[in-house]
């Protein structure tokens, strides 16, 4: 595939996926719904025993989690050594405002997630327009660079960040991007937008949020009077085969535990979902909960403990998920 082809099919930020609520809600199995707590639609293909049982075999993560850095690229010793490692990727946009973008590159083995600071809309500004520059800007730079080069996220985000300010595009954004070096998955964040690895269907490593105080992450702007980039969390983690990489909005992640969002990679692991069907599954159920005002969220965890309300239920937002399977 040339690298015209590759920019028109991949560059899904431009282009959101407009699958709708319910075409996501058909892929969540009754046994899902029954482990989150979320409403259950009436199964005509199994009954309540068999989800009760299937769900409390996947409770707990396996007893045989192994450290990071415990596995060489070589299993046995003299044997050859595994193919490079790669990204199978694919995601997922219920869109509300539209103001999230997201780009992925297969061959650099890169994706980045950004999120348009809402509050802009206030004033009649596209919210959307910095976050839309800044994935672009980030999708372009991968595409210019030659195969096998290294992609270090905090070069690819800087650089972006300045040409979307050149651009004037207006608004804020958070942003994330990851690239996939060898068995290193490197990152550079900014805010709240956020992502997570799993082995094993346990989580292994979860980003911290930025943020100035409850509901307010850091950002960048376009007026340079916002976060500066220096801020940006910058680290990486080693990897191995059959890794899961889950990367979104704040709009997953105030709305799915960190516990739910394992239980959610290991169920799908488990029926042998494709990074799609994940990305799919995982945005349904944070798109469901977002509606809900009875299940119990992040944010609305949040709401009672910083703010002492008494608040119930999720947080309505642009939701994106993308799916990276190591392999």
């Amino acid at each position: 595939m040339d690298r015209a082809t590759t920019k028109i099919s991949r560059m899904e930020a431009l282009e959101p996926i407009q699958q709708t609520l319910s075409e996501i809600d058909k892929r969540i199995p009754d046994a899902l719904r029954a482990a989150l707590g979320l409403h259950k639609r009436v199964s005509i293909l199994f009954g309540d025993a068999y989800v009760t049982s299937f769900v409390a075999s996947f409770q707990q993560p396996s007893s045989q989690r192994r450290d990071a850095d415990d596995e060489s690229p070589m299993d046995i010793d003299g044997a050859e050594p595994r193919a490079p490692l790669r990204m199978d990727w694919a995601s997922c946009y219920a869109r509300r405002h539209d103001e999230d973008a997201h780009f992925g590159h297969d061959e650099a083995g890169v994706v980045g997630v950004a999120d348009g600071v809402g509050g802009y809309r206030r004033n009649g500004v596209d919210a959307g327009a910095f976050s839309r520059g800044l994935m672009t800007s980030a999708f372009e730079q991968v595409l210019t660079t030659e195969p096998g080069t290294p992609v270090f996220p905090y070069t690819l985000l800087e650089r972006a960040y300045e040409e979307t300010v050149a651009s004037a595009a207006t608004g804020g954004s958070t942003a994330v991007i990851l690239s996939l070096a060898g068995t290193a998955l490197k990152w550079a964040y900014i805010g709240d937008s956020a992502f997570a690895v799993f082995r094993d269907g346990v989580l292994l490593h979860r980003s911290q949020r930025q943020q100035n105080g409850f509901n307010c992450p850091l950002q960048l702007n376009g007026r340079r009077n916002g976060d500066s980039i220096t801020e940006a969390n910058v680290g990486e983690v080693p990897v191995r085969h059959g890794d899961v990489l889950v990367v979104g909005t704040d709009g997953l992640f105030d709305n799915v535990f960190d516990a739910d969002l394992e239980r959610l990679v290991r169920m799908g692991t488990a029926l042998g979902f494709s990074p799609k069907n994940m990305a799919d599954v995982v945005a349904g159920v944070a798109s469901e909960i977002s509606m809900s005002g009875t299940t119990d969220s992040p944010y609305s965890s949040d709401c009672r403990k910083l703010r002492g309300d008494r608040r119930r239920g999720g947080k309505q937002d642009d939701i994106t998920v993308v799916v990276a399977f190591i392999v």
